[in-house]
C-alpha cells in the first residue's frame, strides 16, 4: 500500500523532474570565450585555436571576445558575472588566476571560489638571459658575478607585480643573489632597453627573446621550467642546475562561472580536451612557444592553488605592492 507520505513525496518530486526534463540540451546557443588580452597577441592566438577546436565538437560556434584590462582581471570578472551560464568561459592567465589574488587589494572576484577551473590549456616557458656585453657564458659565471657585485646589475620586467618581475625575485631568493628591478610597461620596451644595455638581464617568455638570442645579442642562461624549451635546445633548466623551485612558466587555463551546472562544465571540459589533442592546434601553439597541457579539472584546480601559494610567498617576501 502506498502511504500518504510517499504519495506526497512523489507529487513534490514530479515538478522538479519535469523541469529537469524540459531543460534544453547543452549547449543550446553559441558559446563565448573571453580572452582577457588584446587581439593579435599570444593569448588571443591560443584562444582562437581552442575556440575553433571546441566548436567542432560542441556543434555550436565559440565566439572569441577580447576584454583586456588589469592584467587579465577585467575579462575574468566578466566571466564571473555570467552567473550560472556555462556558455561563457574565459582563458584565465597566471596573472589573473594566481598572482593578482594576492597582489591586488580590491580583487573583484575570488579566483578559487567564483571561477570553476576546467582545464589547463598551455604553458609558455620563460628564459633567463643576460646581454652579450657582460661576457657571461653560463649559469655558474652569472651567480659568481652577482654575488661578487650585489646590486650592481639591473634586470628588466614587463611591469611591477607581473610574472616576469616575480620570476626574477624568485630567482634572487633561491640563489641568494641581488639585482635592481627596472619595471617597464610591457615586454617590448624591456627588450628594447636590454638591447641598448640599459638593463643587463631579464626573465621573459621564450618567444619574446628568441630573435635576440639567435642574433647573439643575448645569452640564454637557463629555462625557468621543469623541462627544456623546444625552441632553445641545449639550454639547461633551473632544476637541471640544482634549483627545482625556480619555475615560472606563464600559463593559460580555461575557466567558467563556478555556479554553472556541473554537467555543462564537464561537457565544456571534454570539448576542450579533445581540441587540445589536435596536431593543428599543437603546432600553432608551438610556433609561439606554447606547450599543450590538458588534464582534468581537478588537476588544474590543484595546480592553481599551488601557483597562488607560490607567488604569494614571493610577493610578501619581496614586499611587492600593486601599482
Amino acid at each position: 500500500m502506498i502511504t500518504r507520505r510517499a504519495a506526497l513525496a512523489g507529487l513534490a518530486a514530479f515538478p522538479i523532474a519535469e523541469a529537469a526534463a524540459q531543460q534544453p540540451p547543452f549547449p543550446s546557443k553559441p558559446l563565448t570565450l573571453v580572452v582577457p588580452f588584446p587581439p593579435g597577441g599570444p593569448a588571443d592566438i591560443f584562444g582562437r585555436f581552442l575556440a575553433e577546436g571546441m566548436a567542432e565538437d560542441l556543434g555550436k560556434s565559440v565566439i572569441v571576445e577580447n576584454k583586456s584590462g588589469v592584467a587579465g582581471v577585467s575579462g575574468m570578472d566578466a566571466v564571473v558575472k555570467a552567473g550560472t551560464d556555462a556558455h561563457v568561459m574565459g582563458l584565465m592567465s597566471s596573472s589573473a588566476g594566481a598572482i593578482m589574488p594576492t597582489l591586488m587589494p580590491n580583487m573583484p572576484y575570488d579566483a578559487l571560489r567564483d571561477l570553476a577551473p576546467i582545464i589547463l590549456v598551455t604553458r609558455v616557458q620563460q628564459v633567463l638571459v643576460v646581454i652579450e656585453k657582460l661576457g657571461i657564458s653560463d649559469f655558474k659565471s652569472l651567480i659568481t658575478r652577482l654575488k661578487a657585485e650585489p646590486g650592481k646589475y639591473a634586470y628588466g620586467s614587463a611591469g611591477t607585480g607581473g610574472i616576469t618581475h616575480l620570476a626574477m625575485e624568485l630567482f634572487k631568493r633561491e640563489t641568494g643573489t641581488d639585482a635592481v628591478h627596472v619595471p617597464y610597461r610591457g615586454a617590448a620596451p624591456a627588450v628594447n632597453d636590454l638591447v641598448a644595455g640599459q638593463v643587463q638581464m631579464a626573465i621573459l617568455d621564450v618567444p619574446v627573446l628568441l630573435p635576440h638570442i639567435r642574433s647573439g645579442a643575448f645569452k640564454a642562461i637557463a629555462i625557468t621550467s621543469n623541462v627544456g624549451a623546444p625552441l632553445l635546445p641545449g639550454v639547461p633548466t633551473m632544476p637541471d642546475l640544482g634549483y627545482p623551485n625556480v619555475i615560472s612558466d606563464n600559463w593559460y587555463g580555461l575557466a567558467s562561472p563556478h555556479a554553472a551546472p556541473s554537467a555543462n562544465l564537464d561537457r565544456v571540459h571534454d570539448a576542450a580536451a579533445k581540441a587540445l589533442k589536435s596536431k593543428k592546434l599543437a603546432d600553432a601553439y608551438a610556433a609561439i612557444g606554447g606547450i599543450v597541457v590538458g588534464g582534468s579539472a581537478d588537476e588544474f584546480a590543484q595546480f592553481q592553488r599551488q601557483e597562488i601559494q607560490k607567488w604569494a610567498g614571493v610577493i610578501k617576501l619581496a614586499n611587492i605592492k600593486f601599482e
